[in-house]
């Protein structure tokens, strides 16, 4: 692992991405804390969130064919500044009034439909590929850390010292995350182009196509869609904690934290013993894990049986989330990762918004207990159904991948 922080540009890219994760992540809760002080209004935040996932939805595949027909590093520069850019607006002025912060929080998801398939695709250019592994193991492991503190940061930082300052920091730490990209990572051509020049749509198309004809691929996608959209319960963890716990909402805050725990200690875990030979079979078990453990937590009626089952959970899904970068970045040529990378990221994304709303109508028809188990059990079959019907991806030795330097 030592080795991997003497390599100079993924010591740059992992900086970088400390940075932007810890700086988006606050941004994302300040905003929403921003505009409920403003408005007293639960509406408005759920109209915040609906405003950014619109572009961020509806153009990350537009996104992914940028990344593929660009230079990555000078997308994801760009994508970084625009970013810090809009933190300054809200710093400068532009977090005075709810249109405004509309207005920026729309900009902010059209950004950010760009920002994760170039930076995915760069990623892949930087990671050594015969230590893959290894790598996706850290880059995950630094950014959940740093996804993990900026919420808690940002809070701190709007308590203490307002709204304005804490969107300047925010810009200032993305500056500081488009300056480690700029000047760590050495300039990159655009990727090579296969075959003859196409339109945007049919590009588009082409990646598209290409994921639903790898099993590996729609397999392992498949798998993260339908286990966060029924197995997926942290939406419901304030009623659960109230009305099936009747503990105080301080036990949310554990609750979360229980399960990010699991999933770091996984992904730490995996920085030195990675999933290699049997990626296929970890990540199918991963998911049944995570289906099992979700049973566990909707059945029990004690905290700390809870908060056991909830870091098992996360510890699932730290290698489920391993396994699944690392198939994107190996599993796709480089021609057509941004594409690949913007597929599952309307997956991930879409599934993240509709989810959590699953999860609700399933407690209003079943009740909170059964909503969460019932979503493990579905997720159980699931992950039966795909090492069924996806044996390729069941039997993915990555190793395979790594030796094709």
């Amino acid at each position: 692992m030592i080795a991997l922080f003497k390599l100079p540009e993924l010591r740059a890219f992992l900086i970088s991405a400390a940075l932007a994760s810890l700086a988006e992540s606050a941004l994302a809760v300040v905003l929403g804390v921003h505009v409920y002080a403003l408005t007293h209004d639960a509406f408005a935040l759920g109209m915040l969130g609906l405003v950014e996932a619109i572009p961020a939805i509806g153009l990350v595949l537009v996104g992914g064919h940028v990344a593929d027909r660009t230079s990555r590093k000078s997308a994801a520069v760009l994508t970084r500044a625009a970013m810090a850019c809009l933190a300054a607006m809200l710093a400068l002025g532009g977090g005075n009034s709810v249109a405004a912060l509309y207005t920026i929080a729309f900009f902010l998801g059209t950004v950010r439909a760009f920002e994760e398939p170039a930076v995915t695709g760069l990623e892949a250019e930087i990671l050594p590929r015969e230590r893959m592994m290894n790598a996706v193991s850290l880059v995950a492991s630094v950014g959940r850390v740093a996804g993990l503190s900026g919420p808690v940061l940002g809070g701190i930082a709007y308590e203490m010292a307002g709204p304005l300052p804490t969107f300047l920091a925010a810009a200032v730490l993305l500056s500081l995350s488009t300056l480690a990209l700029l000047l760590g990572i050495k300039p990159r051509a655009a990727p090579a182009r296969s075959g003859s020049p196409v339109g945007v749509i049919a590009a588009i198309a082409e990646g598209v196509r290409f994921v639903f004809n790898s099993q590996i691929l729609i397999g392992s996608m498949a798998l993260d869609l339908f286990a966060v959209f029924f197995g997926g319960a942290a939406g419901l963890f304030p009623a659960f904690a109230d009305e099936v716990l009747h503990e105080g909402a301080w036990t949310v805050g554990l609750m979360r934290a229980a399960a990010s725990g699991g999933a770091l200690t996984s992904m730490l875990i995996a920085t030195r013993i990675p999933p290699r030979a049997r990626a296929g079979l970890a990540l199918h078990l991963a998911v049944a894990g995570f289906g099992i453990g979700i049973i566990v937590f909707g059945l029990s009626r004690n905290l700390w049986l809870c908060l056991a089952a909830l870091f098992f959970v996360g510890a699932c899904d730290g290698v489920s989330v391993i396994v699944r970068r690392a198939i994107v970045r190996m599993a796709s040529p480089d021609a057509m990762r941004g594409r690949v990378s913007s597929v599952r990221g309307l997956f991930l994304n879409a599934t993240n918004e509709l989810g959590t709303f699953e999860s609700g109508l399933a407690a209003v028809a079943l009740g909170i207990a059964p909503a969460v188990w019932t979503g493990g059990v579905i997720t159980l079959i699931v992950a039966a159904i795909t090492a069924w019907k996806a044996p390729v991806l069941r039997r993915l030795d990555l190793r395979e991948f790594e030796k094709k330097v």
